[in-house]
């Protein structure tokens, strides 16, 4: 089968989907592996785009969501390959709007009846003094959109007004937008990789996060956890506490109407509570480290080929449909006549 990966360079983005070009060669070897012509495509302007559909690929893999043009505007890579009647893998633009905002995604199911932790956004200067904030302290602030731990530290926990102030005036000196504040949990960080196959199957892949711990006794998922790779992701071994991640991360993957793949994080209160905290529709494939690869891989000793043959089950599955019904693909993955 016909198949083109397509990124964007990194550098230009607040969301990093698969990750950096090493992220999407490793998804390219593990596609040939199977046996597919694959290609990597970093496309960078629409005439890289366009000559990518002049191609006729019977799946594009959208390793980010979107690529930035020189005027400022964004072209969402799920709009453009439906428009040009390409297949591609993931969700709508519709849907992945849930992924870069966490405000939206947390609404949308917090209307769905799903938990999510209190919270309200924030610009400098709009709440004069804690009697008139929305949540009580303590509480946790972070950028609106960006992803990988970008403005987390521990300055991002707060519990006094002028801490609260601090923080909201330096992330949106650093990232320019509202800010997201929420009641801070105190429980413990979990982290679900979803698949869902062709037939509807979904496979769930639940662990814990234990991120390291800080100068200042917290543990915080931060930007520079993440990038020291300091955190540790282990398996569930209550299976209570995992049968009740597990619906939770179902049900707000459903609710929020993801198609093929996604990952939801979640952290519970003190009391085992269980809440949606965000979704991440174009998770990091990076091999050896991404928490969804790895999370399948604990969950159910999957191998990093598996995961990619998994991820793409869904679009594959798309694709062979589309062929006439005396088509299919034989051992070689070529398209063959029914004898």
């Amino acid at each position: 089968m016909h198949i083109d990966i397509i990124t964007t360079p990194n550098d230009a983005l607040k969301e990093s989907g698969f990750g950096a070009l090493n992220a999407c060669n490793s998804v390219l070897g593990a596609i040939q592996r199977m046996g597919h012509s694959a290609k990597l495509n970093v496309c960078e302007t629409k005439d890289h785009l366009d000559a990518v559909v002049k191609t006729k690929p019977e799946l594009v893999i959208l390793a980010v969501k979107y690529i930035p043009t020189t005027n400022g505007t964004e072209i969402w890579l799920s709009d453009y390959f439906s428009e040009h009647g390409i297949n591609y893998t993931g969700s709508s633009r519709e849907v992945l709007k849930f992924d870069s905002n966490k405000v939206l995604a947390k609404t949308h199911l917090t209307n769905k009846g799903i938990k999510t932790a209190e919270y309200f956004i924030a610009i400098p200067g709009q709440y004069t003094s804690e009697s008139v904030l929305p949540v009580a302290f303590p509480l946790f602030l972070k950028p609106l959109d960006a992803a990988n731990g970008n403005g987390i530290d521990d300055l991002s926990f707060v519990t006094s007004f002028s801490d609260y102030e601090n923080k909201v005036m330096s992330l949106y000196d650093s990232f320019n937008q509202p800010i997201l504040v929420e009641k801070y949990l105190d429980g413990r960080e979990f982290t679900v990789a979803v698949i869902k196959t062709h037939n509807e199957k979904l496979i769930v892949s639940a662990v814990e996060v234990i991120p390291p711990t800080s100068s200042h006794g917290l543990r915080i998922l931060g930007a520079q956890a993440k990038k020291d790779d300091s955190e540790k992701l282990i398996e569930i071994v209550d299976d209570e506490v995992k049968n009740r991640i597990t619906a939770l991360a179902i049900d707000a993957f459903n609710a929020l109407g993801t198609r093929d793949f996604g990952r939801i994080d979640i952290k519970t209160d003190n009391h085992g509570g269980c809440y949606f905290m965000e979704a991440n529709l174009v998770p990091g494939m990076t091999y050896g480290s991404s928490y969804f690869p790895k999370a399948c891989e604990l969950a159910h000793e999957f191998s990093y080929d598996k995961v990619i043959e998994l991820l793409l089950a869904g679009g594959l599955g798309r694709a062979t449909s589309t062929l006439p019904p005396n088509m299919f693909p034989d051992s070689d993955n070529k398209f063959v006549a029914a004898v």
